[in-house]
């Protein structure tokens, strides 16, 4: 969310990532995307991940958790160790695995400050567990970059466009993927920034008290939607 393309479509880092790894090889590579928006990590690890052992890649990216630390009542503890054991699983299947985290959004969140403690604890826990278990980590959370409000949406919660092609580069520069910045990523300094942002009432109207009633009623933005690229497919920068 946050990145579509000019036919509204989804983008996004994953895109950038794969494409910016099909730049550098000079080849198109087989690319395949399954993420739902929405998931917490327990649907993640249950019924996503598992579809994304059977295609037996050569790198696999997973992001989660985020969602979860959202919630009244979570365990950090628990979450980070799934995550964890989750990269170890990937790896012993003999597939290299890359954890990645969510940006940090909570400078412009309500109740950020509560958010914000539960965002460091689960970045800490997980980077302690992955570095002892030799699994590549790529913290997005704690990138100070990446925290303005420039980089966001306008729900303020997702990145946007110049906020996703950091959070690929980020990604590239960790698999040690020499490029200048994601193919087809805006450029940082010209982007256009998004419309303007809702004043007070309107945001709480828009965005919070949506997000409240889901989260009251057990939906997800995520129901019913489906992985947007299920299969590995030959994918190039001219796909973004």
């Amino acid at each position: 969310m946050g990145d579509e393309r000019a036919d509204g479509t989804p983008r996004g880092w994953t895109d950038l990532v794969a494409a910016g790894i099909a730049h550098a090889q000079g080849e198109h590579i087989l690319y395949a995307n399954l993420a739902i928006r929405g998931r917490l990590l327990g649907p993640i690890l249950e019924q996503q991940l598992p579809r994304a052992l059977e295609l037996q890649p050569a790198l696999l990216t997973l992001n989660g958790g985020g969602n979860d630390i959202m919630r009244p009542r979570v365990s950090v503890t628990v979450i980070a160790q799934r995550i964890i054991d989750a990269a170890v699983r990937v790896r012993e299947s003999g597939i290299r695995p890359v954890i990645v985290s969510g940006g940090n959004p909570t400078d412009h969140l309500p109740l950020g400050r509560a958010l914000q403690r539960r965002g460091d604890e689960l970045a800490d826990r997980v980077r302690a567990g992955l570095e002892a278990a030799d699994v590549l980590y790529v913290d997005n959370w704690s990138d100070a970059r990446l925290r303005p409000l420039e980089n966001w949406s306008i729900d303020k919660l997702h990145l946007n466009a110049r906020g996703h092609a950091l959070a690929a580069a980020n990604v590239l520069a960790a698999l040690d993927i020499a490029v200048a910045a994601p193919p087809g990523a805006p450029d940082q300094a010209g982007a256009m920034d998004d419309l303007a942002r809702p004043r007070t009432a309107e945001y709480w109207r828009s965005y919070v008290l949506p997000w409240i009633g889901r989260r009251l009623t057990g939906r997800s933005s995520g129901d019913h939607r489906e992985p947007k690229l299920p299969r590995l497919t030959p994918f190039g920068p001219a796909d973004l």
